[in-house]
């Protein structure tokens, strides 16, 4: 084997490490997300029979600067962090509006 033929084999195994390593994480975030909207369901469907909002903004708005704050902390971009979660919860928001409209 070539000493290019042993360079590459090598940076294939390493790659395929740091590939293993990001399919583990996402599989995590995709349980991890999973979970999250369980309980965010079962909050959709206690505030549709407590005839509250589907949206609570103030709620929001804490959760996404600790969030950012997080996000600084873990090295990580916190524009990121807030558009991730945002697009989190409109989503939850409109299964919470889906709720509202199933219990009424």
């Amino acid at each position: 084997m070539t000493q290019d033929a042993q360079q590459t084999a090598a940076e294939d195994a390493t790659l395929a490490g740091f590939r293993k390593s990001i399919d583990n994480i996402d599989a995590a975030l995709i349980h991890m997300l999973a979970e999250r909207f369980r309980i965010t369901q079962a909050v959709g469907a206690y505030k549709a029979k407590a005839t509250l909002p589907p949206a609570d903004p103030a709620r929001e708005a804490e959760q996404i600067a600790r969030l950012r704050r997080l996000a600084e902390e873990s090295e990580l971009d916190p524009e990121f962090s807030e558009k991730f979660l945002r697009f989190i919860i409109d989503e939850v928001i409109r299964h919470h509006e889906q709720a509202r409209r199933e219990g009424s």
